[in-house]
């Protein structure tokens, strides 16, 4: 059965939820779950012709947000950072700069939930002005209304990242619905969308990265994939411990083989050599607020540079697209 689902996948066949389902069941290690491990490179190879991307993120701020996902170090009710820090729109330019120097293939530019979006346009203007014309520039901010997506086509972001978490509207204060209403307003404001099954965590049974999945097939995005959590020390979902790098491999191809050629992008996160090995062609390179991280400045903690994805993805036999990301249209 798995290897007809296998095949139906990579025949260009849409795969229903009791297929994605029988996926994701499929035992570590055995013989099934390596022959979905091997489809998944072969389809992101086939998807993106063989490339594999590294994309740069630029924090600008670090505060106690009130949506208070469960998962998240700058969540209030986690009290890990209980002050307001900001970067100016110099030293965010000078990080957005380095990226682009350093070969990003895009540039985000990312802020919490509640940080006030026309600063947040303020100074992402301020940075698409320092870099080239042809750097793609893609958001990583709250949801947002039609008007505000507008606002960021216009300053120049090619697209966004989004994604409805799981434990969405469980583990945070944020509605599925409302996450959504986002998809489309990015999508109706010419935005490309994308997005990850994140966080994975090994509270989550397997019905919900099935509905997750789903929704993540329903919006059509230039990349999808899978991220784990990452555990903030000292809170309560810290007690659910992490995912593994080889069940979170298992989780991304499962997703891979989900989406259809139309997707080119795969991702993970972090970085790890086993996730780019079963088919993560985009991983992420960070400077400043980090909500995986304790660290004010993740550069040199938890965020790698864009060199160092670079080279997981080397160690996983990948070739590197050189220029403008081509997951957001370039």
């Amino acid at each position: 059965m798995i290897k007809e689902i296998i095949k139906k996948s990579l025949d260009g066949i849409s795969l229903g939820r009791d297929e994605i389902s029988s996926l994701f069941r499929v035992p570590l290690f055995s013989e099934e779950s390596a022959m979905i491990l091997a489809a998944s490179r072969k389809k992101s190879e086939s998807a993106s012709n063989g490339l594999a991307e590294v994309h740069a993120q630029v924090g600008l701020n670090i505060a106690p947000c009130p949506n208070n996902c469960a998962f998240c170090s700058f969540a209030a009710r986690n009290r890990v950072f209980t002050g307001r820090t900001e970067i100016s729109a110099d030293e965010a330019v000078m990080k957005a700069k380095q990226f682009e120097t350093d070969g990003a293939n895009a540039v985000f530019v990312m802020s919490t939930a509640d940080y006030p979006f026309d600063k947040f346009i303020g100074i992402s203007r301020e940075i698409r002005k320092s870099l080239r014309t042809e750097t793609i520039l893609v958001a990583n901010v709250g949801d947002f209304s039609k008007d505000q997506a507008k606002k960021l086509k216009n300053t120049g972001f090619a697209g966004i990242y989004h994604a409805v978490r799981l434990g969405e509207g469980r583990d945070t204060n944020i509605p599925v619905k409302k996450r959504m209403a986002t998809f489309k307003n990015a999508k109706e404001a010419g935005l490309f969308l994308g997005t990850c099954l994140e966080p994975v965590g090994n509270e989550h049974p397997i019905e919900e990265l099935v509905e997750k999945t789903i929704i993540t097939i329903d919006a059509h995005p230039v990349y999808s994939g899978a991220a784990r959590r990452i555990p903030i020390p000292n809170t309560q979902m810290a007690l659910f411990g992490i995912v593994s790098e080889a069940k979170m491999a298992h989780i991304l191809s499962v997703v891979r083989l989900a989406l259809g050629y139309d997707v080119p992008g795969n991702c993970t996160h972090e970085p790890n050599v086993t996730g780019a090995s079963a088919g993560a062609n985009l991983l992420w390179a960070e400077a400043g607020a980090n909500p995986r991280d304790t660290e004010k400045e993740t550069e040199g903690k938890r965020g790698m540079t864009v060199k160092e994805c670079a080279r997981v993805l080397q160690e996983a036999e990948w070739k590197m697209l050189q220029g403008p990301s081509k997951f957001y249209g370039a």
